[in-house]
């Protein structure tokens, strides 16, 4: 039964409010991804596949991960996260709203903007929002046609895409499942009568010691 599991990057730069600086890992997010790495290899979790977007922080993770030691790295583009401080900044813009500067601003200010994309209504977004999920789609689609266990390493944004498309939900439930998602966090999905079934949602039991508490982390 295809069985492939999506795990969202390590902490990146959370003092970034660009694309491109954002995309890098912190100290902490490399070693919440060795962690992940050690937890897989000590609980005896192998994969025939490995994928990754192209993006640095994507590579860097499953690098960490030690992902390659069970098998070689496939970095695909459709699997690269939406450039949402980009939407943002357009949204700004046009539409006068502000980006929060901490994370409980998020919870009005993502529906909004996710709304606003998914509507047309973002003039220049380097990317439609339905390109985007033909995309997001598309690559999960050619992934769960391969043979043998996959695992993904990729955005949180490109996660809860795929937890929408699997669960029907509406801007306000995407969003909400965007939020959740933690760094490192594994999530899972088996491949049922050519359906894709939920099976796990944002798992972090290599952070789940008390020691390790203050490294589960949202940004």
């Amino acid at each position: 039964m295809p069985h492939i599991t999506l795990v969202r990057h390590g902490q990146a730069n959370t003092e970034a409010r660009d694309e491109v600086s954002y995309d890098r890992l912190s100290d902490l997010g490399h070693q919440q991804a060795r962690w992940l790495g050690e937890h897989m290899t000590n609980t005896g979790d192998r994969f025939a596949r490995v994928y990754t977007g192209t993006m640095t922080r994507h590579l860097e993770t499953a690098q960490s991960m030690g992902a390659a030691d069970h098998a070689t790295i496939v970095q695909d583009p459709r699997l690269n996260e939406f450039a949402y401080f980009t939407l943002s900044h357009l949204m700004e813009e046009q539409h006068g709203l502000t980006v929060p500067q901490e994370r409980e601003g998020f919870i009005e200010h993502l529906p909004r903007v996710l709304g606003a994309w998914q509507d047309d209504a973002i003039k220049g977004a380097p990317e439609s929002y339905q390109d985007f999920a033909a995309r997001v789609s598309s690559a999960m689609s050619d992934i769960a046609d391969g043979q043998g266990r996959a695992l993904v390493v990729t955005s949180g944004g490109l996660i809860g895409t795929v937890l929408r498309q699997t669960l029907n939900l509406d801007v306000q439930g995407w969003s909400q499942m965007c939020l959740a998602i933690m760094n490192t966090s594994v999530h899972r999905w088996q491949m049922v009568l050519g359906n894709p079934l939920l099976v796990q949602f944002n798992a972090i039991p290599h952070l789940e010691a008390p020691d390790r508490h203050p490294a589960q982390t949202h940004l």
